[in-house]
């Protein structure tokens, strides 16, 4: 085919007319900036939604070395990862101490490492825990000593930082004693935890167990009930069928699959909450204050 030479030639300069839909020409922004954009910092590369934003140094520790010394000089650490091909005498020192301390160590690929931080963390980060864990028999002992009646909150699993900052704050408000959660499997006491329980978690002690059901079995044995709070269970809060005036502890399960079944068959009772919408769950914060509240108007009931 031909190429056609007898088109009318159109100036370099020209500008096409473009027209709305009513035919009517849309005029040009010839006061467009036609400045020249500056290059991004980081180059031409795209910016990957999955690398961290922001390294909060305040809460994490990089390096074998600086997490040998914080061990050895008895802080208080979330979680420590590290990685998967290191194996050394440091990093046995550093499974050592952290098992007796009872802080969770997580063996992970380079790959999640990359994902924690930006910076040159050489194998190793560890997150520093905003607040101190305390011993659970030591709290359980001085509240008999005092002739307090002890309610403890036992938390399976709750993995939601702003959950468990918003349990926090029920707990604190509804004259909990401690809350009790496991060393595995529970969610990081952070800055946003903090932030969401309004302070109530450098008030309400939180005590870290490695394994619940010898915390439970210690509990029965310390003359504590332990009542769990499930959609399973048959009797119902409204019905007053379990006596919470005495020593007691709560037992609220996971936001995904509620309280394992392990704990159920331990716990002493198990209580649903009645529901009257078409929803049949609620949120687990929403849950335990519902379940505190009840516990703390049984024992104002007794006193009036």
């Amino acid at each position: 085919m031909e190429k056609r030479t007898d088109r009318p030639s159109r100036p370099v300069t020209e500008r096409r007319t473009f027209y709305d839909e009513n035919n009517r020409p849309v005029p040009r922004r010839d006061n467009r900036d036609e400045r020249p954009r500056e290059p991004r910092a980081d180059g031409d590369n795209p910016r990957y939604p999955h690398r961290p934003a922001a390294d909060r140094s305040i809460e994490m520790l990089f390096g074998l070395r600086p997490i040998l010394e914080a061990l050895n000089a008895g802080r208080t650490l979330e979680k420590i990862f590290l990685l998967r091909t290191t194996k050394n005498s440091i990093t046995q020192d550093i499974s050592a101490l952290a098992k007796a301390a009872n802080i969770p160590v997580a063996m992970v690929p380079l790959e999640k490492l990359d994902g924690l931080t930006r910076k040159n963390h050489q194998g190793a980060v560890a997150f520093v825990s905003p607040i101190d864990y305390a011993p659970l028999d030591n709290i359980v002992a001085r509240l008999f000593e005092e002739g307090k009646t002890p309610l403890l909150l036992i938390l399976d699993r709750i993995t939601d930082v702003r959950n468990f900052g918003s349990i926090a704050r029920n707990a604190e408000c509804m004259g909990a004693h401690a809350i009790v959660v496991p060393s595995r499997g529970a969610a990081q006491i952070n800055g946003d935890a903090l932030k969401t329980s309004a302070g109530a978690l450098n008030l309400i002690p939180v005590c870290r167990e490695p394994n619940l059901k010898d915390t439970i079995r210690f509990l029965h044995d310390s003359g504590i009930q332990v009542v769990g709070c499930t959609e399973k269970a048959e009797d119902s809060l409204e019905t007053g069928a379990v006596d919470l005036t005495g020593p007691v502890a709560i037992l609220m399960g996971s936001e995904e699959d509620g309280i394992s079944p392990e704990y159920l068959r331990l716990a002493d009772h198990t209580i649903r909450i009645p529901m009257a919408g078409q929803i049949s769950s609620l949120n687990v914060s929403v849950a335990s204050g519902i379940m505190l509240f009840e516990v703390l108007r049984q024992r104002l009931a007794v006193k009036s």
